[in-house]
């Protein structure tokens, strides 16, 4: 019969192997299904995020919790967007949300804000135009109904952005469907001096009023 002490060393080993395999167990549903890392090589989201930074993504948003205008989210192509310098990671690209599902949102005031419900947005988080054809381009008017199951999304460096303003032609009428969105970006993780939160600036859409009309299907 093994003695206590020849025990002791076997039944560490079999510890050790157990936790270490749970270890590897939580980091596989971790990153499948609950974080994700992603690498922003273009500008369309200046100044929140800028080249060469990497974020980490909360994949429970949307399929657990709810998303949010302002949230800044990483999606998949729904169709005909992708132009390389706006992939975030392979076949993704990251933007903000603008509009949820039953929002009218249009474009633009006098001072070149975005309307949402009618009230205007005032965006401190938008990089201002760099010219007068960046300005124009970013103030091509428009006035949409966000669909169900659907949302509107802009970069934050709106003269520089590819985003659902310039895909309206395209199947889907330059919205993203949820069932495309892989989730919303919540930290800046590298360049360390980059580290910080990504809010989702609640106050720019405070006074936004619910949506008037059911979205359509």
């Amino acid at each position: 019969m093994p003695s206590r002490r020849t025990r002791r060393p076997a039944r560490f080993v079999r510890d050790l192997v157990v936790i270490l395999l749970a270890a590897l167990v939580i980091s596989f549903v971790l990153k499948t299904y609950v974080v994700r890392s992603f690498y922003i090589p273009s500008g369309s989201m200046e100044n929140t995020l800028q080249i060469n930074d990497r974020i980490v993504v909360d994949e429970l948003v949307p399929k657990v919790q709810p998303l949010k205008r302002g949230d800044v989210v990483v999606f998949t192509d729904p169709g005909g967007w992708l132009q390389g310098a706006e992939l975030a990671d392979g076949n993704n690209l990251v933007k903000r949300v603008i509009g949820l599902p039953g929002d009218r949102v249009s474009c633009c005031t006098t001072s070149s804000q975005t309307v949402v419900n009618g009230h205007a947005l005032t965006e401190p988080y938008v990089k201002e135009p760099e010219n007068a054809f960046q300005t124009k381009s970013a103030d091509a008017a428009f006035s949409v109904t966000v669909p169900a199951g659907s949302v509107w999304v802009e970069g934050d460096n709106r003269g520089n952005s590819e985003d659902s303003r310039f895909h309206q032609s395209l199947p889907t009428g330059g919205f993203v469907p949820e069932k495309d969105i892989v989730g919303r970006a919540v930290v800046i993780t590298w360049p360390l001096p980059h580290w910080s939160w990504l809010g989702s600036h609640p106050d720019t859409f405070r006074d936004v009023p619910a949506p008037t009309a059911t979205p359509a299907p």
